[in-house]
């Protein structure tokens, strides 16, 4: 061990002391991680995922999506900004004035080169063991969703959805996603 440094893992209480820079930081089982804002295709297919979504809400009012950024309180030690995350009624009561207090039925992460692994090992390990009923990851750059839905022992294997497919979920019935339309546009 080195002089002077510390293998303490790192809470909310150090979250909530970081600086409000314009940068997304997150802890992940203790470790600080800092992202810089996504680029514009990120941008363009979350607010295709969030349209589609908070439409489909409006007359099927079976709970709420938020986007980033948005804190999500998993553990002390595993905060979280999803690009999109859907908490059902049964949830609403973990939602607070800040946050989110505990897990969303759905967090959605759009991979950028510089959270790929986070998103697809380190957040998914984490999604999995604290209960979130399903997982997306969005590739941009595959044009590809990877949808994780909890099973009887974790999450199953994902399912690959890509432009020609449709996309729904038993979260939020009737909700129907063509991909087509979240993955059309500039690159």
């Amino acid at each position: 061990m080195r002089p002077g440094h510390s293998f303490a893992k790192l809470t909310y209480a150090d979250y909530v002391r970081f600086p409000d820079d314009g940068l997304r930081h997150e802890i992940i089982e203790g470790e600080h991680y800092v992202t810089p804002s996504p680029v514009t295709r990120h941008q363009r297919i979350s607010r295709e995922l969030l349209y589609a979504i908070h439409e489909h809400l409006k007359s099927n009012p079976s709970g709420e999506v938020l986007s980033a950024p948005f804190d999500v309180v998993l553990s002390d030690t595993n905060v979280f900004v999803p690009d999109l995350v859907y908490i059902s009624r049964s949830r609403a009561h973990r939602l607070t004035a800040k946050n989110l207090q505990g897990s969303p039925d759905l967090a959605i992460e759009i991979l950028s080169p510089g959270t790929k692994r986070r998103d697809e090992e380190l957040k998914l390990a984490v999604y999995e063991r604290l209960q979130v009923a399903e997982y997306w990851v969005v590739d941009p750059e595959q044009d590809v969703i990877d949808v994780y839905r909890r099973g009887r022992e974790g999450f199953d294997p994902p399912k690959r959805y890509t432009p020609t497919h449709v996309l729904s979920t038993p979260l939020m019935p009737g909700l129907i996603i063509p991909l087509s339309q979240v993955f059309d546009g500039p690159r």
